[in-house]
C-alpha cells in the first residue's frame, strides 16, 4: 500500500510491527473515551471556505522560543520510539531536521539524548522527573551540555495510566516464560521488524536514564520501573529546582486547565503544551483541542501556547492555528510512520501534512500562518 494519510501509516505499521508495540503506541487509557475525543473533536471543527483571494503566495514559517520552524509542527516526545524501528529516535530526528521542525525527545527514547544530538540536530529534551534528584541534575546538566534548544517538563505522568490494551497484548503483566514466548512470537512473525530492530537495532535499553534503572530487564519491563520511580511530589516549586541547573526555555507538557497554564505562568515558564497524554494517563477528561482556546485566551500573551492530541493532518494543524495554538505537536503520526518503515516514511508523512495544510491555507484565505485566527473557522456549523 502506497501511504497517502495518517491512518494508512498506522495500518502499514500494524502489519508491520509484533502485536505488543503496536498497540503500544495505538492504545490509551482505560475505556480510550479521552482518546477517541481527540480525534472526535478535532474532526468536528468546520474550516470556513472562502474563495476569490490571491492565495499565490504561502507562509507556513513561525519563530518559537527563538527556534524557526519552516511549519507549525513539531514531532512530540514519544517513548520507546528506538523499538519501532533500528535506532529510532535517530531517525525521526534526522527526518525532523530535513523538515526544518523541532523534535522532542522523550525520557524513556532507547537512543540517549547525546546519540539523538550527534546527528547534527540537538532535539528538544522531554523531562519527567525521578525520585533520584542526584540523577536528575546530571541529566540535565547532561542535555545542556549537548545542546538542547528546549526543556518540555512534562507533569502529567506522576504515575502511568491503566492501558488495558497493553495488559491484553502482554505488554505488561506478562513476566517468567509466558513474556519471553510472547516477544519471540511476535518476532518470529514479523520478520522484517525481527531483523531491523532485535538483530541490528540494539541496545534496547532506555539510553538516558540507563544508568538509573536497576538491572537488565526486558523492554517491557521498563513500564514497572516507572511506576516505581517517576516522582509523585513533583510541585510548580520544582522549577526553582530545575532552573538550578538549566537556565534555556521551560515548556510544561500536560495542561488541560485554565488555572493550572496561570500556575505555569507564575512558575516562570516560557512555554505551555496543551495536552492529555494523547489520552493515555486520566481516561474521560476533556480533548486537548476543546481546552486550548480558554487556556490560550487566558494566558497566550505571557507564553508560547502548544497542543497535541488527535493531530491527524495539516487541516488540523490550521484549526488548532486559528483557535491560539503557536503549533502543534504530532505523536502517534509519527511513531505510526517510523513503524511503517522508518525516517523515509517520516520524510514522507511529514511532507504529506505540509501538503494538507497548504491546501487547507488556500481554501480558507489564509495566505500566512501567523494571521490564522477564529474567522478561519465556521462557528455555526
Amino acid at each position: 500500500m502506497r501511504p497517502a494519510s495518517v491512518s494508512d501509516y498506522r495500518e502499514l505499521a500494524r502489519r508491520r510491527l509484533p502485536k505488543i508495540f503496536f498497540e503500544y503506541i495505538d492504545g490509551g487509557s482505560y475505556a480510550e473515551a479521552t482518546l477517541a475525543r481527540n480525534v472526535a473533536d478535532m474532526e468536528a471543527i468546520a474550516l470556513r471556505q472562502r474563495v476569490m483571494r490571491d492565495m499565490s503566495k504561502l507562509d507556513m514559517s513561525v519563530v518559537s522560543l527563538g527556534q524557526a520552524f519552516s511549519m507549525p509542527i513539531g514531532l512530540a516526545p514519544v517513548g520507546m520510539a528506538g523499538m519501532y524501528a533500528r535506532r529510532g529516535e535517530t531517525q525521526a530526528a534526522r527526518a525532523a531536521a530535513a523538515a526544518g521542525i523541532p523534535m522532542c525527545l522523550s525520557t524513556v527514547s532507547l537512543c540517549s539524548l547525546e546519540e539523538v544530538a550527534a546527528t547534527g540536530t540537538p532535539p528538544w529534551f522531554q523531562l519527567y522527573v525521578l525520585k533520584d534528584r542526584g540523577f536528575m541534575r546530571d541529566l540535565l546538566g547532561r542535555a545542556k551540555a549537548a545542546g538542547c534548544p528546549a526543556l518540555v517538563f512534562t507533569v502529567d505522568l506522576p504515575t502511568p495510566g491503566a492501558r488495558y490494551r497493553d495488559v491484553r497484548s502482554g505488554f505488561t503483566g506478562s513476566s517468567g516464560l509466558s513474556g519471553a514466548l510472547n516477544q519471540a512470537w511476535g518476532g518470529i512473525t514479523h520478520p522484517a521488524w525481527l531483523w531491523d530492530v532485535w538483530a541490528h537495532g540494539r541496545p534496547h535499553t532506555l539510553g538516558s536514564v540507563a544508568a538509573a534503572v536497576e538491572g537488565k530487564g526486558r523492554v517491557t519491563d521498563y513500564l514497572s520501573w516507572i511506576a516505581r520511580n517517576f516522582d509523585r511530589s513533583v510541585t510548580w516549586k520544582d522549577l526553582d529546582w530545575v532552573r538550578e541547573v538549566w537556565d534555556g526555555p521551560i515548556v510544561v507538557k500536560g495542561v488541560l486547565d485554565v488555572a493550572d497554564a496561570r500556575d505555569a505562568v507564575k512558575a516562570g515558564a516560557q512555554g505551555l503544551v496543551v495536552s492529555n497524554h494523547g489520552g493515555r494517563q486520566l481516561d474521560g477528561v476533556r480533548s486537548s483541542i476543546s481546552a486550548l482556546p480558554a487556556i490560550a485566551e487566558a494566558v497566550g500573551s505571557d507564553l508560547e501556547v502548544y497542543m497535541d492530541g488527535g493531530v491527524r493532518s495539516g487541516l488540523d494543524v490550521l484549526k488548532a492555528m486559528a483557535l491560539g495554538a503557536k503549533a502543534c505537536f504530532v505523536g502517534r503520526a509519527w511513531a505510526y510512520a517510523l513503524g511503517a518503515g522508518g525516517q523515509a516514511q517520516i520524510d514522507r508523512m511529514l511532507g504529506t501534512l505540509r501538503s494538507e495544510l497548504a491546501v487547507a491555507m488556500i481554501l480558507t484565505g489564509c495566505a500566512n500562518v501567523r494571521d490564522a485566527g477564529r474567522e478561519l473557522l465556521d462557528l455555526g456549523a
